[in-house]
C-alpha cells in the first residue's frame, strides 16, 4: 500500500494561509518572511509533505528542473528552439520537463493549472495560438516561479521575452516581392491576437504603403499555422474576382500549402504568382520550386531564452529583458518571375 503524502493545499489549510504563500515559502522567495517560511517547513514535515527533493532542497529552493511549454514539437522551428534550450540547460546542470499543448488553449491552461510548481525552478513558454488570456501564467509568476516567453509571447505580462524581428522580416519579405515586380500582394496570416501575427501583418502593410500599393482586406486571411490552412487560404484567394499576383505567408508551412494549391490550379509559381514564407524550414530548400523565406534564428532563440530564465532564477529581482533577434532573407525560386 502506497504511503499518503500531504499536498501544499493541506499545509495551507492547516496554517490558515493561502496556497500561494505556502508555495512561495517552500521556494524561499524574497516576499515571504523567515518566520512564515519556518512555520511552513515545520508543518510540511509534520504532515509528511514530500516533494521531489529533500528538506535541504526545500530551504535552498533548487530542483534543477525547468519546465518548457510548446505548442508542438514535430515541426522544425520548435524542435530547433528546444535543442537550443537543451544546450544551455544541460550545460548548467538543469533537467527539462517538456509539456506540449498541441496549440490548444484549454490544454495549455490545464497544464499550467496542474503544474507542481515546487518541482520547477522556472518555466519557458511559447503560448498557444488559441489562448485569449494568459492570466494563468501571471498566477505562476505571482507564486514565485520565474517565467520567460519566447516566439509566441504574452504581451501584457511583465517578464523577459525573446522574439525574432517579426516586423522587419515581414517588411523585407514584402518589399522583396515588390522589387521583383509583384504589385498585388496578399498575406495569409496567423491567428489574430498573437503578438508576432500582428507584427508580421504590420510589416507587410507598411511595405505596401511605402510603395503606394493597394491594401485590400480580402487579400488578408487569418487562420491557423498548418500546411492545410495555407492550402485553404490560397483556394479562398483564388475564388476572388481580383486575384493577387503574390503571397507573403506567416510561416513556411502555410507557404508550402499555398504552393500546393497553386500547383493544383495549374498556376505557375514565380512566373505568375510569387510566394515568400517565414522560418526557413528545411522543406523550403527541397520543394519545387524552392521557397524564398525569412530565416528565423530558432536555435539562438532557444539558447537566449534559457539563459534569461537562469538569470531570473539566480536573481529574484532580475529586471525583465526583451530580446529581438534579426532574421535573414533567403531568396529562392518561388519569388522570381524569370
Amino acid at each position: 500500500m502506497r504511503r499518503h503524502y500531504a499536498t501544499i493545499k493541506d499545509i495551507a489549510l492547516a496554517l490558515k494561509i493561502s496556497v500561494s504563500t505556502v508555495s512561495r515559502a517552500l521556494r524561499d522567495t524574497y516576499d515571504v518572511s523567515a518566520a512564515t517560511r519556518q512555520l511552513v517547513l515545520d508543518k510540511a514535515a509534520e504532515l509528511n509533505y514530500k516533494p521531489n527533493f529533500n528538506a535541504t532542497g526545500l530551504v535552498q529552493s533548487s530542483t534543477h528542473n525547468l519546465g518548457v511549454i510548446l505548442p508542438g514539437i514535430t515541426n522544425y522551428y520548435f524542435s530547433t528552439v528546444y535543442t537550443g534550450i537543451q544546450e544551455v540547460a544541460y550545460s548548467h546542470g538543469y533537467n527539462i520537463i517538456l509539456y506540449v499543448t498541441n496549440d490548444a488553449a484549454e490544454r495549455e491552461i490545464n497544464i499550467v493549472k496542474n503544474l507542481t510548481l515546487s518541482s520547477l525552478d522556472g518555466l519557458l513558454v511559447a503560448v498557444s495560438s488559441q489562448a485569449d488570456s494568459c492570466q494563468h501564467f501571471q498566477e505562476v509568476i505571482d507564486d514565485g516561479v520565474p517565467v520567460v516567453f519566447f516566439d509566441r509571447v504574452a504581451e501584457h505580462i511583465t517578464t523577459s521575452k525573446v522574439m525574432q524581428d517579426d516586423y522587419n522580416g515581414a517588411f523585407e519579405a514584402t518589399e522583396h516581392l515588390i522589387a521583383n515586380g509583384y504589385t498585388k500582394i496578399a498575406h495569409i496570416a496567423g491567428p489574430q491576437g498573437l503578438t508576432f501575427t500582428e507584427k508580421r501583418l504590420k510589416g507587410y502593410l507598411d511595405a505596401l504603403r511605402k510603395h503606394k500599393l493597394p491594401v485590400k482586406e480580402e487579400w488578408i486571411i487569418h487562420s491557423g499555422f498548418s500546411q492545410d490552412c495555407g492550402t485553404q487560404d490560397m483556394q479562398q484567394l483564388w475564388q476572388l474576382p481580383k486575384k493577387p499576383d503574390a503571397v507573403f505567408a506567416v510561416n513556411d508551412r502555410k507557404a508550402v500549402g499555398a504552393m500546393l494549391a497553386l500547383k493544383q490550379m495549374n498556376v505557375q509559381i514565380g512566373k505568375e504568382v510569387g510566394v515568400v514564407g517565414f522560418t526557413n524550414d528545411p522543406v523550403a530548400a527541397i520543394i519545387t520550386p524552392s521557397l524564398s523565406t525569412i530565416a528565423e534564428p530558432a536555435f539562438e532563440i532557444g539558447k537566449v531564452s534559457c539563459q534569461l530564465l537562469l538569470n531570473h532564477i539566480k536573481k529574484k529581482r532580475f529586471i525583465p529583458e526583451e530580446v529581438i533577434l534579426p532574421g535573414k532573407l533567403i531568396i529562392r525560386e518561388s519569388s522570381k518571375r524569370d
